[in-house]
């Protein structure tokens, strides 16, 4: 069965959630923006989500999560909870 790891940054806004991922494109610690800045419970792990499979995290991010490059920030994406920042550390397939 597929594995990933992944962190995120969750937000209210679309706006907020551009801002931010401009912010760690132009070299902001990912770790630091979620910590500072994510409504998630995990952003005080700097948005880390640990390892899952697919269907343990709503459909949207499973999308992304088991698709996208490894290592690449990907966003906004829109969930019942708000707008995401998500980046995949690692996945086995």
């Amino acid at each position: 069965m597929p594995k990933a790891s992944a962190r995120h940054i969750l937000v209210a806004s679309e706006d907020k959630c551009n801002e931010l991922k401009s912010a760690i494109e132009g070299g902001a610690d990912f770790a630091k923006v979620a910590k500072d800045n994510s409504t998630c419970p995990s952003g005080r792990q700097g948005g880390d989500l640990g390892t899952f499979g697919p269907g343990q995290m709503v459909k949207e991010f499973d999308t992304v999560v088991f698709s996208a490059p490894i290592n690449v920030v990907q966003g906004p994406v829109k969930t019942q909870f708000g707008y995401h920042l998500l980046e995949v550390t690692s996945r086995q397939d």
